[in-house]
């Protein structure tokens, strides 16, 4: 790069801090903005609200959990959107709806912004590897002045589409990925009832190949008993919230998807900072004195 840029965080919490530790190898600069005040990076100046973050920015990154943080941190005189200027790229992260994907696609467009919708699939081991994959929607124009960011946060970028396909896409992704979770929890589950050796059954897990990398490390993190959050249950319950909700708009009946929201409802009312893996830990309780 020429000259270097900066990347303006809206929201930098445990993916957005690895993300702007990447960037930052990549030769980028970064300033941001949390409602709290605080994040994960003591290199990165926090700015008092998305409006002075956008104007210090020549890209906005915005990462900030469901819909209400979207509209917070955009909308209005101190919204990020009221700080940028025409032309200019802002990138949305965020595991959101589509209908707020539209909502924030239609308001860039009337100031002349181009907004991707980019959400990511992985967890903060992948945020701070930088292999992240990318879902991203909009145009070819677009996601070509996109790439720089994302080839340092991620391994591969998907172009699912037009504008608002990389938010529908990341449904579908996290859809299966928390209905199996709730499968290999529910066959755990079944296994410890049954009086199967707890070792065995969980060091079997890991040997088969019908389950994913990504579960057998949720595996591995029951196995130990540790659920430190790599991906909060509060945030699948809220993903699996948004899949039913965008299926039912489209008459697509996903009851297996309904069954896991309600087992990752149980969840996060026990845990909701805790990883999501922490289902199993929930099932291993409730089978607990079947043995």
């Amino acid at each position: 790069m020429s000259s270097k840029q900066t990347i303006g965080f809206i929201g930098f919490g445990a993916m957005a801090s690895r993300m702007a530790e990447n960037l930052a190898k990549a030769g980028f600069a970064a300033v941001a903005y949390t409602p709290s005040g605080k994040g994960g990076n003591g290199d990165t100046p926090f700015l008092p609200s998305p409006a002075e973050v956008a104007r210090k920015a020549d890209i906005v990154l915005v990462c900030v959990p469901d819909d209400e943080a979207l509209e917070a941190s955009m909308y209005g005189a101190e919204g990020a959107l009221a700080g940028m200027s025409a032309g200019g790229l802002l990138l949305n992260t965020s595991s959101v709806s589509p209908e707020a994907t539209k909502a924030l696609f239609d308001a860039g467009a009337a100031r002349e912004i181009c907004v991707i919708d980019c959400p990511v699939s992985g967890s903060t081991p992948e945020a701070e590897s930088a292999n992240l994959l990318v879902l991203a929607g909009g145009t070819d124009d677009a996601i070509a002045r996109a790439k720089p960011v994302f080839d340092a946060i991620g391994r591969m970028t998907i172009h699912a589409g037009p504008a608002g396909s990389g938010a529908r896409l990341k449904l579908v992704v996290n859809g299966i990925m928390g209905a199996g979770l709730a499968a290999v929890a529910e066959g755990i589950a079944y296994g410890l009832a049954a009086g199967l050796d707890r070792t065995m059954l969980f060091d079997a897990m890991d040997e088969l190949a019908v389950i994913s990398p990504h579960h057998k490390r949720k595996i591995r993190m029951a196995k130990a008993g540790d659920f430190s959050s790599q991906f909060p249950t509060r945030l699948m319950q809220k993903d699996m919230r948004l899949l039913l909700d965008a299926a039912a708009r489209l008459a697509v009946p996903v009851p297996t998807m309904g069954a896991v929201t309600q087992q990752l409802s149980l969840t996060r009312r026990a845990a909701p900072d805790a990883d999501y893996s922490a289902l199993i830990g929930v099932m291993e309780k409730i089978v607990a004195n079947d043995a």
